[in-house]
């Protein structure tokens, strides 16, 4: 193994858009009656998650999210968080407003990202690693997340849908205090919402500032990782997409995230092994990554076995998610899916389906964020771009996106699932149906149709019911066989 040290960046924590963005997609939550009391509930519930809701530094990616507003001023932020009444955020938002507005732009410039960033690159000998395997790790600081924790990044060994041998890379955070609970240190990991066609947006490249925080739709997930490693607990989070950043694979995200959890325990200085206690967590394009692993776990890695698993926002039928927000302010989503579908199946007959605009979308588009997209196909129409009516409805599109659906089969291991009734980004009824898929095949899963509005307010508002899932899977809580709602 090789390994090497990166001295840390001198940066300054971005100003977090969490709560003026996510309680904010249409839904003014925290105005007034119900939404107020949703929004006051996370401010007070626990005090532990909004303490860290401010300082995250991560920049790149969309987590399927609302991103209709992209601007950074801090001062309507301000206005916006007040209104959900946690005190714990607004001094964290005033405390950092100024530092964000004069800080300067070069400390993110010292991250290269990872096409021009020599560790991400691949070794020949890479297939004689063993998948899990770390062929180079280096400390790492990270952006914008103010705790005492050793962070490291490892390149690891994974295997693609393909069956080829990929170098994917991982960021592994470990408290530095000792651990006090009982038996080894849990590990959570954490699938952050990549939803991107280029390493510019991975996670890793994010988690130490690179990209642009002020441009793009800001990740809520740092404050989710935090609680876990204000726990104590050890946190991997992976760029589970690979070096293709392969959105829809399916396969190539779950290997991702499980080689991931191998990588971490394997690597030396975080003190973790085979005896560590795992969970897993994602939302949105998280919950797909890490439920791809959970129902890839007992055949591609056995060795790795979860305690419990929480995915909210869970994306199910592609196509009917695409459908929904078509000719939308998120109708940049639906662009992603489209783009994904024809990038990665180039023998499914797709881009002959596309017009000369859908091809030069291709062409120009191909390695996008999902921020980006969404700023640039505002209320779009995938029809505009195709060379048939109803693209979208089209056998060869649902023939492409069918080989990456959840469900088949349902995990083994306990599930807390969650998810908007009223979700703007992705359908309900998705949710409902693969909900039906698992519990039809004996899963073990606790579920929550939140009446939170919307997709970003839910996974926010329901990280706490989350978390403690985990807590308790973790610390031997037994839970009843079988399905039931909360």
């Amino acid at each position: 193994m090789r390994s090497s040290h990166e001295p840390a960046e001198a940066g300054v924590p971005a100003l977090s858009i969490l709560v003026g963005r996510v309680f904010r997609s249409g839904n003014k939550l925290g105005v007034s009656g119900k939404r107020r009391a949703s929004a006051e509930r996370f401010g007070h519930a626990q005090g532990r998650l909004p303490a860290m809701a401010t300082p995250h530094g991560i920049g790149r990616g969309t987590s399927l999210l609302s991103t209709t507003d992209f601007g950074p001023p801090a001062l309507g932020l301000v206005r916006r968080v007040a209104r959900v009444g946690s005190s714990a955020i607004i001094l964290s938002v005033l405390a950092l407003a100024s530092t964000l507005i004069m800080a300067p732009g070069s400390a993110r410039a010292q991250v290269l990202p990872p096409d021009a960033d020599p560790f991400y690159a691949a070794p020949a000998d890479l297939a004689a690693y063993p998948e899990g395997a770390i062929v180079e790790s280096r400390q790492s600081a990270l952006f914008g997340l103010p705790l005492p924790i050793s962070t490291w990044q490892v390149k690891y060994r994974s295997t693609d849908a393909g069956g080829s041998p990929v170098a994917d890379v991982a960021t592994v955070m470990v408290p530095m205090l000792p651990w006090l609970g009982p038996g080894p240190r849990p590990l959570l990991s954490y699938q952050i919402a990549e939803d991107s066609l280029g390493t510019r947006c991975a996670p890793s490249y994010a988690l130490r500032g690179g990209g642009d925080p002020g441009g793009a739709q800001a990740l809520i997930d740092t404050p989710f990782m935090a609680d876990a490693l204000r726990r104590g607990w050890a946190v991997v989070t992976s760029d589970y997409e690979g070096p293709q950043s392969r959105f829809l694979d399916g396969v190539n995200s779950g290997r991702g995230v499980l080689d991931g959890i191998r990588a971490a325990r394997a690597l030396p200085a975080a003190g973790l092994g085979p005896a560590t206690p795992v969970t897993a967590w994602g939302y949105s394009g998280g919950a797909f990554a890490t439920l791809w692993a959970a129902q890839m776990q007992p055949h591609y890695a056995p060795d790795v076995r979860f305690a419990g698993i929480a995915a909210g926002g869970v994306p199910s039928n592609w196509p009917a998610i695409a459908q929904h927000v078509d000719g939308t302010m998120q109708a940049g989503l639906a662009m992603l899916i489209v783009i994904a579908a024809v990038r990665d199946n180039p023998n499914a007959g797709l881009r002959e389906l596309l017009n000369d605009r859908g091809r030069a979308m291709i062409a120009a588009d191909g390695a996008a964020c999902g921020p980006d997209l969404v700023a640039k196909y505002m209320n779009a129409r995938v029809d505009d771009y195709a060379a048939v009516p109803n693209l979208l409805a089209h056998p060869a599109f649902r023939a492409a996106t069918d080989p990456h659906e959840l469900g088949n089969p349902a995990p083994t291991v306990p599930m807390y699932l969650y998810h908007s009734t009223t979700d703007d980004v992705v359908p309900v009824a998705g949710f409902t149906d693969i909900l039906g898929r698992y519990c039809a095949q004996g899963a073990t899963v606790t579920s929550v149709h939140s009446a939170l509005p919307g997709h970003n307010p839910a996974a926010v508002g329901e990280a706490l019911g989350a978390m403690s899932y985990l807590a308790d899977r973790v610390a031997g809580v037994p839970v009843a066989p079988g399905c039931r709602a909360r």
